[in-house]
């Protein structure tokens, strides 16, 4: 079965985004390449069991196994060396992607409290976007009942977008809601 965001795309979007940038051929329309969730862990350098939980967690909220990221370098102030555990993600392409992001915007997201929409600073210039979000338990997968540590993560959207307002014109044509 091919996930809903997907045909979506494929039927919907090429073609708006085609119409309103003016492409002279479909390979050249913007797509959504990858999805990467990332969790940086600070309390993990005291208590290695948070790690695993958050590794837990993300592979619960997006159906794929997440990894532990490692530190990279010595850092004496924080009592860090070089290759312990501090944090978790996953990167989602193809199918998983898709699902990941039909869930994200018509469950998590409405799911905030005060939610306005999502800030359209995140861009970087190359057309992938990123923005934070406080607390994992919007996502209706996470039981709030067995998390004992409320944390955030970022989410990366890696588009082929050349500029920043065709990333931003398909993020929202796959309905990202950017505050405006």
């Amino acid at each position: 079965m091919t996930p809903r965001f997907k045909t979506k795309y494929r039927e919907e979007i090429i073609a708006s985004l085609q119409e309103e940038f003016n492409y002279k051929n479909v390979m050249m329309v913007p797509k959504l390449e990858k999805i990467v969730v990332s969790q940086g862990i600070g309390a993990a350098v005291a208590d290695k069991k948070l790690v695993d939980q958050a590794i837990a967690e993300m592979t619960m909220i997006t159906g794929q196994k997440a990894v532990s990221t490692k530190s990279k370098k010595d850092v004496s102030n924080f009592k860090l060396r070089k290759g312990m555990p501090i944090g978790a993600r996953v990167t989602l392409r193809g199918d998983q992607m898709y699902e990941f992001l039909d869930r994200l915007v018509s469950a998590s997201l409405p799911r905030i409290r005060d939610f306005q929409g999502i800030k359209a600073s995140g861009f970087d210039g190359r057309g992938n976007y990123t923005f934070g979000i406080t607390e994992q338990i919007i996502f209706p997968e996470i039981d709030i009942d067995k998390v004992n540590r409320i944390g955030g993560m970022d989410i990366t959207f890696v588009t082929s977008a050349p500029t920043d307002k065709e990333a931003k014109a398909l993020l929202m044509a796959f309905g990202l809601p950017f505050k405006k």
